[in-house]
C-alpha cells in the first residue's frame, strides 16, 4: 500500500520500498521509464523465455510413451526376471487371454480392506469366456484340494476365483500357451 511518505520518498528519488506495479499513486504508473514500457500498468509482464530445441531431448524423457515398445529377444527364456514370451503361433483354443501392454499375464490378486477376502483376478479374456471357466474349473480342484468359488463377468471379460491361486493359475496359462 502507497503511503504519502512512501509517495513522496519516491518523488525525492529516495524510495526504501519495493515498487508495485498495481499502485497507481506511484511516478512509474504516472510516467514508465524506458526499461519497463509496458502500455497497462495493472497486466502483469509476459515472462521472457528462450526456446531451445536442442535441450527438448531432456523433456521428451519425461513425457510417458504413447507405445509400448517391442519386447526384445532374449537369448533363453525364461529370463532372470522369470518373463516368458508367449507362444507362435497362438494356442487353438476357443478363448484366448491376451497379455498386459507391458507383455505381462494379466493374473491378479484383490483383498478386503481387513484381509478377510482374497480373490484372483484373470483379466483381457477374449472369446469363449465359459469354455475358460470349464477348463479353470477341472485344473483348479488338483491343484489346490478343492473346487473354488467362480465368478464370471461377460461384460468385463474377467474371471474372479474365490481364495489366493495367482501362481498356479499364471503357471497354468502359461503352459497353455498364454
Amino acid at each position: 500500500m502507497c503511503t504519502r511518505q512512501s509517495f513522496l520518498e519516491e518523488q525525492a528519488g529516495r524510495c526504501t520500498t519495493p515498487r508495485v506495479s498495481a499502485c497507481l499513486c506511484s511516478q512509474q504508473a504516472t510516467s514508465p521509464s524506458p526499461e519497463n514500457s509496458r502500455t497497462d500498468p495493472l497486466k502483469p509482464a509476459q515472462p521472457e523465455f528462450i526456446e531451445s530445441k536442442a535441450d527438448f531431448k531432456w523433456v521428451e524423457r519425461l513425457m510417458p510413451r504413447y507405445q509400448i515398445p517391442p519386447v526384445p529377444e532374449h537369448p533363453h527364456y525364461p529370463t532372470p526376471s522369470g518373463w516368458v514370451p508367449p507362444t507362435d503361433p497362438p494356442p487353438d483354443l476357443p478363448y484366448s487371454v491376451r497379455r498386459t501392454r507391458f507383455s505381462q499375464i494379466p493374473v491378479y490378486e484383490k483383498f478386503n480392506k481387513d484381509g478377510s477376502r482374497k480373490q484372483t483376478i484373470i483379466a483381457h479374456i477374449e472369446g469363449d469366456i465359459w469354455a475358460l471357466e470349464k477348463e479353470l474349473e477341472e485344473f483348479l480342484p488338483a491343484v489346490i484340494g478343492r473346487n473354488p468359488a467362480m465368478q464370471v463377468n461377460e461384460v468385463t471379460r474377467k474371471v474372479v476365483i474365490k481364495g489366493l491361486v495367482t501362481e498356479e493359475v499364471k503357471k497354468w496359462l502359461l503352459e497353455k500357451g498364454f
